[in-house]
């Protein structure tokens, strides 16, 4: 798959996250560091059939509706999770300790009753829903964070069947070695695209899903009153359900990523 073409971030703030003011009011000191990214090259899958090391390929990539995954052993039969139906990258499983997330942010003097701002509210409504469950911590410049946020609409994308459908979140993952403080590590990279174009209740509801897969929810539950449904509902579903909880909290029990 091509990269999206994203807008080039606005003025960056100051480079590391304070209290102070931010769109929507103050915010918290950081819990940890996130810092800014020095360098960033792809990671190369080893090829398990050349035994002399790696061959360059295309860095590994997942879009959330192509993660149908493989079924996993020892999923709960009683379908209290869905974890056989998470999918994980080749070098594992795309989990952090930690997230720094970056929030595209509101053009300079934009009035709160704008479609910019109630997007922004509806995503940060979400965003602290998984802080709920996760070490989080949002910064303030783009090359912080791990995951990043636009207010973009997705580009529209074939079906199975070849035909162009449009979706009102996307989120892409890349796995890229970065250093950061002069040490070089592999991370998961997301980039999550959500649509303004939508009531504020369905941007929040938008937002909670595709951070599930930011996260590491690569893949779909089969029941609609989850957050990971593989479709949304009629309702807005706007908190985690008790299965999407259970599998997160197995995901978190899981290895990361292994180069």
């Amino acid at each position: 798959m091509q990269p999206v073409p994203l807008p080039v971030p606005s003025p960056e703030p100051p480079p590391l996250l304070r209290q102070g003011a931010w769109a929507g009011g103050a915010i918290p000191a950081p819990r940890f560091d996130c810092p800014p990214l020095q360098q960033s090259r792809p990671w190369i899958a080893p090829d398990p059939g050349a035994g002399a090391g790696p061959t360059p390929r295309q860095a590994d990539r997942l879009v959330d509706e192509g993660a149908q995954a493989s079924l996993l052993p020892g999923g709960d039969a009683g379908g209290g999770d869905y974890r056989q139906r998470l999918k994980p990258t080749a070098a594992g499983w795309p989990v952090l300790s930690s997230w720094c997330v970056w929030i595209e942010p509101l053009p300079p003097g934009t009035p709160a009753s704008s479609f910019e701002a109630r997007w922004q509210r509806a995503v940060e409504a979400a965003l602290a829903t998984w802080q709920g469950e996760l070490s989080i911590q949002r910064v303030a410049t783009a090359d912080q964070a791990q995951v990043r946020l636009w207010r973009q609409r997705p580009p529209l994308k074939s079906g199975p069947d070849g035909a162009l459908r449009a979706s009102h979140g996307r989120a892409l993952l890349e796995l890229r070695q970065v250093q950061r403080l002069g040490q070089w590590q592999l991370e998961p990279l997301v980039e999550v695209l959500i649509s303004p174009g939508q009531r504020p209740e369905a941007i929040q509801a938008t937002s909670l899903h595709e951070l599930g897969h930011a996260f590491g929810l690569w893949g779909h539950s089969d029941q609609g009153g989850d957050v990971m449904a593989v479709s949304p509902t009629a309702r807005p579903v706007l908190s985690l359900s008790p299965r999407d909880r259970a599998t997160l909290r197995w995901l978190l029990r899981q290895p990361g990523l292994a180069p």
